[in-house]
């Protein structure tokens, strides 16, 4: 597989809670990747929380934090990103996503649900009603995540491990795609 994909990077996409991070993990040590989470990028190099980011420089500020890491980031090779859940909302950011594999973790709201509960982290859910935000959100992004060259169904059963065999076994047919099959936005 590694010398099928050449270093060419892949990126995962998906809601908060999606497992980007997890999965990420894992497909970095199969492949022998280098793994960043770029929430964590921009926490580090802003010496803040997301959530006090979030507080200080609003949504717009943390968009833009969001998007000079990944422009940082695409420069290298050898690496799966895993990508904050709106990093799909900005069109210069599929500039720099379409160097590599693009990965959508698509996750059912009611699996979601489960998995952010009690999860006081995540500042977009900061709300009267997070799972009517949660919805929301997800129904604003679905369009954008199906820009993405692999879409992973991931079901409450999905290991972790399991899902990153899935991502395994689809990159081949993207490689195979010529740039006239390809439906990238």
């Amino acid at each position: 597989m590694v010398q099928l994909i050449q270093g060419i990077n892949l990126y995962l996409v998906g809601i908060m809670g999606a497992g980007k991070s997890t999965v990420g993990r894992i497909l970095a040590r199969e492949l022998g990747y280098r793994f960043f989470d770029t929430d964590n990028l921009i926490a580090q190099i802003a010496g803040k929380s997301i959530t006090e980011i979030f507080a200080e420089a609003g949504e717009d500020g943390f968009r833009e934090l969001e998007t000079k890491v990944l422009s940082q980031l695409c420069a290298y090779k050898n690496l799966v990103v895993a990508t904050g859940g709106g990093m799909v909302l900005r069109r210069e950011n599929w500039s720099y996503l379409h160097h590599g594999i693009v990965v959508w973790l698509d996750v059912p709201l009611d699996v979601l649900q489960t998995r952010l509960q009690g999860d006081a982290t995540r500042p977009l859910l900061q709300d009267p009603d997070p799972w009517g935000k949660l919805r929301s959100l997800l129904d604003q992004r679905l369009h954008l995540y199906a820009q993405a060259d692999v879409k992973i169904k991931v079901t409450a059963e999905a290991t972790p491990q399991h899902l990153a065999q899935e991502v395994l076994m689809a990159i081949p047919q993207v490689l195979k795609r010529g740039p006239e099959d390809e439906e990238r936005g």
